[in-house]
Parts: C-alpha cells; sequence; structure tokens
C-alpha cells in the first residue's frame, strides 16, 4: 500500500520525481538511437470509481525493441517521450487494481497524445494484478452507462469517409442509427423522432449545436461541434443512465479535451465542409493548467461557391475554447465555450429547380446562431469521492424571411412578404454531481440538474391562409408569438453495485419537474451485466424517459372568439418504456461482436382531438414543424422494436473494419386509431466500413491511407400529395387519410478516402492530406416527392449526387 503519513508521502514524491527524471535520460538515450520519428504519449491515471489520481502507477510500451516505461507522479500523470511515430500499444498496471491494455495509440512528430485511462479496483483487493482487458471504443466512458453505450473519439470523426468530419454523420456508422439524408444530420435513433435526442456539452444540456439550425430540431446540414476540440465522449441510445433526462431517442454526450499542460502547439487546416480552422493549446499557469481555442470559417463563403445541395453560398463560423486553470486547494476550475453563428441567401432567381432547400419563386433570408459558455468547478471530497458543478448558460436562434413572387416572370409579377420569423431560445443551467466509492464493490453517484428557459417564439405566415381582407394573398396569420420563462429541475440518484466479479447491477431513479404545466414524474433505471464466461456477457437495461414537446408545438397559436390562443401549452411529457437485451463477444483481442434486441413503448404523444392520421411523434426530420396543430392531446402512442448487430474490428495491423446492422419498426397511431409507419421507418439500415494503412520510407515516416463506406438503408415513408386539390389551391395539400402510405427507393451510397500523412524527420511537424469521394456512383437517392407551384405537378428531388471533399491539415 502507499504511505499515507505527510512525511512519508512527501519522500514518496522525491523518489517518484527522481525515477521520473531517469526514465526521462532512459528515453532520451534510447531515442537517439533510433532512426525512426517520434512523438510523445502523455496522460493521467484514474481510479475508475472515484475518479482520483493513482500516484505510482506503471505505464509501459509495448511490442518495441527496447522497453520503454514510465510510473505516473503524485498528480497521477505520465509522460513517454520518444515514442516511435505509429500505431503504439502501452499497458498501464497498478497494485491491486486490474491493468490495462490500450492498443491504437496514432503517434505523429505534430502533437503530442494525451490519454486519460481509468483502472478499476481488483474484485477482490488482491496485492497484485490479475487481470488485463483492452480498452476499446465498445464501453462507454460513463462507468454507470453501461447498455447501449459506446464512446468515440476524434479520430473515429475525421477518419471515416464520407463524414465530412461532422459528429453527427459519424454516429450513422453506429448500429441502431438511421441518417439516409445527405443534406442533414439529423440522428434517428431506432426510429425516434430527431427531436429525441439530447445534446449535452461538459455536462450540461445543450440546444441544437449545428449551423442553420432551428428552435426544437436536434440536427442540421452543417456542424458547429469542432472535432479537434473533443475528447472521447459518449453515444447512447436506450435506457439511458439515471443522470440523463428530457430525452426518448438517444443521447450526444460531449466532453472538451483539455490543452497540451507542458508545450504550445498549434494546427491549421481547410476542407470543405470542416472550412479553414486555426488552433491554439499549450500551458496556463504553474498548477498544471492549459488553454485551448479552435476557430473555423467557412471556405465555401471565401470560394463564393454553393455546396451540399444548393447553388447558394452558405457562410458560417465558429469558435470552440476550454481554459482550465489547473488544480489548487478550492478545486479544479475550468471556463468553455462553443459559439457559432451561420447565415445564407437563397435569390429565387439563382435556384435551380432541384434545390434542396429553396424555391424559384421566394427570395429567402436566413440567419442563425448557437453557443454555450460555462464554468466546470471539480473538488475532491476526502479520498475516494468528489463534487462536480458546472454553471453554464446556452442558447439558439433562427431569423428566416421568405419574400414570394407573385405572378413570376410575367408583366404582373410583384412581391409581397410571404413568411417571416424570429424564434430563439436560451437556458440558464445549473448541474452539480456527487460521486463517490463507497467500496470497490459500489459506485453511489447522486446530483441535480436545474434549468430555466427562456422562448421567444415570433411566426407569421400566409401559407394555406384564407384572404379574409379582400387584397388578393393570402392573410399573414400569427402562428406564434410568445415570450415565455419557465423551468425544468432533475434530481436523481443512481448506484453501481458489482455483486460478483462477473455480475454488476446499476440502478437508479431520475425525476423531472416542469413549471409549465407543474408536472411531475419519477423514472426508474436499471441495467444488469453478466460475464457468463472470459469472452461472453450479457446484459439487460430498463429505463423510463420522458420529454416534452417541442416548443414551436407547445406554444401555438389558435384562433377562438377572435383572440390567439396557446392551445398545446399544457400538453403533458411524452413517456417512453425502454427494454434492451444485449449479447457482447470478444472475438480476440482486436476483434468484437455485439447483438441487441430492444422494445420501446411510447405513450401520451401528442395528437390531434379529433379523428386525424396525425402525430407529434413524425415531428423533426427537417427545419420547421407544422404550424396548424392545435387542441392537442397527450392520447397518441406509438413504438420501436428491433435487432441490431455489431462487427467490429479494432484498428491494429495497419487496419479496421465495421460491419453495423440494423432491422427495425417504427409504428404509431394517432387520434384515428389506424397504426401507421412513422416517418423514420426505412426498416433496415446496414453500413460497412474498412480502412487500412500503408507505412512507407525507411522511416516509415509516410503513411498512405484508405478508407471506405458502403451504406444501405430502406427508403423513407412520406405521405402523398393530393395532385388536384394542390391545383385547385396553389399549395400542396398531402392525403392525410393515407398518412405515410407509400415508402421511398431504397438509400445507396459508396464513398473512398485516401490521403497521405507525413512525421517530419527533425521537426515537431505533422502533414495530413486526405480526398474524400462521396457518392462515387453518383447514385440518385431520393429528396423528396414535392408539389412543384411553378409546374403544377408533383416533382421528384434527388439527394446530393457524386461530391468530392477534401482537406490539408498542418500540425507544428
Amino acid at each position: 500500500m502507499l504511505p499515507t503519513d505527510g512525511d512519508s508521502r512527501h519522500l514518496w514524491a522525491k523518489q517518484l520525481k527522481i525515477m521520473r527524471k531517469l526514465g526521462i535520460v532512459l528515453a532520451l538515450l534510447i531515442g537517439q538511437q533510433l532512426m525512426a520519428q517520434t512523438g510523445t504519449i502523455k496522460g493521467i491515471v484514474l481510479d475508475k470509481q472515484s475518479e482520483i489520481p493513482l500516484i505510482g502507477a506503471t505505464v509501459e510500451l509495448l511490442e518495441q525493441a527496447e522497453s520503454l516505461g514510465v510510473i505516473t507522479d503524485e498528480d497521477g500523470r505520465f509522460t513517454l517521450e520518444n515514442t516511435p511515430t505509429g500505431r503504439q500499444k502501452i499497458r498501464v498496471s497498478y497494485i491491486g487494481y486490474e491493468s490495462v491494455t490500450l492498443p491504437n495509440i496514432e503517434v505523429t512528430t505534430g502533437k503530442d497524445v494525451f490519454l486519460t485511462v481509468s483502472l478499476l479496483e481488483s474484485f477482490n483487493q488482491l496485492d497484485e494484478v490479475v487481470l488485463t482487458s483492452n480498452t476499446n471504443k465498445d464501453r462507454a466512458n460513463n462507468k454507470l452507462a453501461t447498455v447501449s453505450a459506446r464512446q468515440f473519439g476524434v479520430e473515429e470523426v475525421t477518419r471515416f469517409s464520407g463524414g465530412r468530419s461532422d459528429v453527427g454523420r459519424l454516429a450513422a456508422n453506429f448500429a441502431g442509427v438511421s441518417t439516409p439524408d445527405d443534406s442533414r444530420n439529423d440522428i434517428v435513433v431506432r426510429g425516434n423522432s430527431p427531436t429525441g435526442l439530447l445534446w449535452r456539452v461538459e455536462g450540461i444540456p445543450v440546444p441544437n449545436p449545428n449551423h442553420f439550425s432551428t428552435v426544437g430540431t436536434t440536427g442540421g446540414p452543417v456542424s458547429a461541434v469542432n472535432p479537434n476540440t473533443l475528447k472521447n465522449s459518449d453515444f447512447l441510445t436506450s435506457a439511458f443512465a439515471s443522470e440523463y433526462g428530457n430525452a426518448l431517442g438517444g443521447v450526444f454526450d460531449l466532453g472538451l479535451r483539455k490543452g497540451n499542460v507542458d508545450d504550445y502547439e498549434f494546427s491549421g487546416q481547410v476542407g470543405i465542409f470542416t472550412g479553414v480552422e486555426v488552433n491554439a493549446e499549450g500551458p496556463l499557469g504553474k498548477k498544471n493548467g492549459s488553454f485551448l481555442i479552435a476557430a473555423r470559417y467557412s471556405l465555401i463563403d471565401l470560394l463564393g461557391t454553393g455546396a451540399g445541395g444548393t447553388a447558394a453560398t452558405p457562410n458560417y463560423s465558429d469558435l470552440t475554447y476550454n481554459i482550465d486553470f489547473g488544480s489548487g486547494k478550492l478545486g479544479r476550475v475550468s471556463l468553455f465555450g462553443m459559439l457559432g453563428t451561420s447565415n445564407i441567401e437563397f435569390l429565387g432567381d439563382d435556384i435551380d429547380e432541384d434545390d434542396l432547400f429553396a424555391a424559384e419563386d421566394e427570395n429567402t433570408f436566413v440567419d442563425s446562431n448557437f453557443g454555450v459558455v460555462g464554468i466546470k468547478h471539480q473538488i475532491p471530497i476526502g479520498k475516494k469521492s468528489y463534487l462536480r458543478t458546472v454553471v453554464g448558460t446556452s442558447f439558439t436562434g433562427n431569423e428566416f424571411t421568405a419574400d414570394r413572387f407573385i405572378n413570376k416572370d410575367t408583366p404582373q409579377e410583384r412581391i409581397i412578404l410571404f413568411t417571416e420569423s424570429d424564434n430563439s431560445e436560451s437556458r440558464l443551467s445549473f448541474s452539480t454531481l456527487f460521486n463517490a466509492k463507497l467500496s470497490n464493490r459500489a459506485t453511489l453517484r447522486t446530483g441535480v440538474l436545474l434549468e430555466n428557459f427562456n422562448v421567444e417564439l415570433t411566426t407569421r405566415d400566409r401559407d394555406e391562409q384564407p384572404d379574409n381582407n379582400g387584397d388578393g394573398d393570402p392573410d399573414l396569420f400569427t402562428f406564434l408569438d410568445v415570450d415565455e420563462s419557465f423551468s425544468i429541475i432533475q434530481p436523481y440518484v443512481q448506484s453501481q453495485f458489482r455483486l460478483t466479479e462477473k455480475l454488476t447491477l446499476d440502478a437508479g431513479l431520475h425525476a423531472q419537474y416542469a413549471s409549465l404545466n407543474e408536472q411531475f414524474v419519477l423514472e426508474p433505471r436499471a441495467a444488469l451485466n453478466f460475464q457468463i464466461a472470459p469472452n461472453h456477457k450479457i446484459n439487460f437495461g430498463y429505463g423510463l424517459h420522458h420529454q416534452n414537446v417541442p416548443f414551436p408545438l407547445l406554444f401555438l397559436n389558435e384562433e377562438v372568439n377572435g383572440n390567439l390562443v396557446q392551445t398545446n401549452r399544457d400538453l403533458d411529457f411524452v413517456r417512453s418504456n425502454h427494454y434492451v437485451l444485449g449479447y457482447d463477444v470478444k472475438l480476440g483481442n482486436d476483434w468484437r461482436g455485439k447483438i441487441e434486441v430492444y422494445n420501446q413503448d411510447i405513450d401520451n404523444a401528442a395528437v390531434e382531438s379529433f379523428p386525424s392520421s396525425y402525430s407529434s411523434l413524425t415531428e423533426g426530420a427537417d427545419f420547421g414543424f407544422s404550424n396548424d396543430r392545435v387542441s392537442l392531446v397527450n392520447e397518441g402512442t406509438g413504438f420501436n422494436r428491433g435487432i441490431e448487430f455489431t462487427l467490429e474490428k479494432f484498428f491494429s495491423q495497419n487496419y479496421y473494419g465495421l460491419l453495423t446492422g440494423s432491422f427495425y419498426e417504427s409504428r404509431y397511431e394517432g387520434s384515428d386509431g389506424i397504426e401507421r409507419d412513422t416517418p423514420f421507418n426505412n426498416g433496415y439500415v446496414i453500413n460497412a466500413l474498412a480502412g487500412k494503412e500503408f507505412p512507407m520510407g525507411a522511416n516509415k515516416s509516410k503513411i498512405l491511407f484508405v478508407d471506405s463506406r458502403l451504406s444501405f438503408a430502406g427508403g423513407r415513408f412520406f405521405t402523398p400529395v393530393d395532385l388536384e386539390a394542390s391545383r385547385a389551391a396553389g399549395f400542396e395539400i398531402l392525403q392525410e387519410d393515407l398518412a405515410f402510405s407509400e415508402q421511398q427507393d431504397g438509400y445507396f451510397r459508396w464513398d473512398v478516402k485516401f490521403g497521405l500523412k507525413i512525421n517530419s524527420r527533425s521537426k515537431k511537424q505533422s502533414h495530413r492530406f486526405y480526398v474524400d469521394l462521396q457518392n462515387v456512383t453518383a447514385n440518385e437517392n431520393v429528396f423528396a416527392r414535392r408539389y412543384n407551384r411553378l409546374t403544377n405537378n408533383v416533382d421528384q428531388v434527388d439527394q446530393i449526387g457524386f461530391f468530392p471533399d477534401f482537406g490539408y491539415t498542418f500540425q507544428f
């Protein structure tokens, strides 16, 4: 055991410093004999349950001709200098703990690698290491999220072909996720509407973190999340742990990485969708503090061209920062933020008939913004617990104006204001979490999340309106006009019990209260994991979840006796019961397989008070929401059920592979009692990814890489257009009695990506080039079948065809 009294601890710390210096000297001597380029691996080793640093843990670089190893210092930190470039593997061990092997660590000359390694105390408190496991991305960072969860890192976001360095599009490769839409990155989890997704940044919920986003949605054309600023983060698809609430479909739990605490590092990057980017990071103060800042600006705007399905030129930029002031007597404090702004103008004379976002008879102007800023504080309480508090504010806003041409291209041509919208949502969030390691077999976590919302929504539109004032144009009706403040409070408690060495139970309770309608709900959550054999594990999860109806529906106006009344504002939470059963198998050190079956029963969905096919479960797949669904009641139901599998070869021996498949059914019932397909019921989604690296040169300083992705998905269901009624009305009218009765053709796309990585032989520099050929077969995937008011026909609009992307990154 480690010494605990003050004098002994001081002596131990001095010995550690001496040993660390000797290790560095030894590493330098070894490095001088190496002809290959070298980089640095550094990190921190923590107790997995308490997240307290472990002093004196051993970190070894494996599979090298000369052994290289160090031990962690008094802050749990380590540095492996002069590590050969390329893919490396390390082992981390500590007396009384299960050791961990981390493969596939990409070392370059341009940037240090930082790792956070968590070790689990041995079940029987043995005094020597008895178990070794490989740490891969099949387990979430959150130790209490043990079913339907996995982690992802920046390398995956940038590696996969067709992903545009977008975390939303990254999720499309995971089992249970469907995103067969080239124009947006909405995430459909197991047949749920994208509005069922929860985004979190540094522990607090945030609105839609995408450029050109709209209030109430969760996706958009371009992500405002910079992957180069992320640490390994979590993606959850079912039966979430108790600390997650107000979500039905999934959770994207993002964390920002810290900057380099030892050296200043810089990078520059350029890409079609990521834009022009500059990053800087380095040490701050004398307490292991650091700063990280990254800024991006649209390359498309600089080039003055359209992209992503439109001829209009999108303008967008974002800024991300994380300033860590290091550890002191009062704990560790950091400031973080993500800010984004975007705008675009669609001018009807410049718009093609197959534009995905605009029409030829309108001039449309769009401005949007997103941001989150916060302060995070963590302080240890004793030797086995900590308190983490985050206070932040987040916001999203969207202004939209559409001027419609009347009698376009005729002598009677004129322009009228047709639609105007100015919607915003801001939140003030307070989150506090207490985590305690009760023993090597039990962990307790409890906390509370308080969110105060301010929603300002103003929307006026002429769409489908009568001409009551007799001016020859449809009236401009005020659908939304609200300035509302309310709060949602979410306390929770959760524990993890290692009942036996092979059986682990996670159990917790989440509560949710909304001041708007004074509704209070309790949500039990549980997960059971059983290691039935060394390489085989089964798990079961259950969770009850609630979520409010999206704000653009909740505050809609209805004209009652000549007055505008918000007839939806008292709607209750939509409710969902999640059940999931999974089986995991390790097929060798670098292979794993996983199968999950799930069932999700949904009720309390918002439907109309008279018999109709409408349900709020069908909203959220576009920029807007229905504006005529008023006097809704919580009587709708739905379900999602299916089976999904994952076969994954983690990166080793210079290649990786990933095969995922989902086969599912997503159905709902409106107030007419008829069971229908939801618009998200693709039926199946299959993704196959593979990639290989080819080290080149005498010193392997250059790496040629190739990645490819094949995607297959069933077509989405849609409601057919009533052509004759649309021609008579002059606008699109759908056959509501046949809602989602027709299905688009299946989706297919093949992407190929190749490039080159170059490590400098004499300087701390590296380069990365790539070309990403998206939809190389130019497959004509259907985007929509919609009524064209200029041609008076139903036209099919296809998604983006073949599109080449490219990128270059310079790190120094």
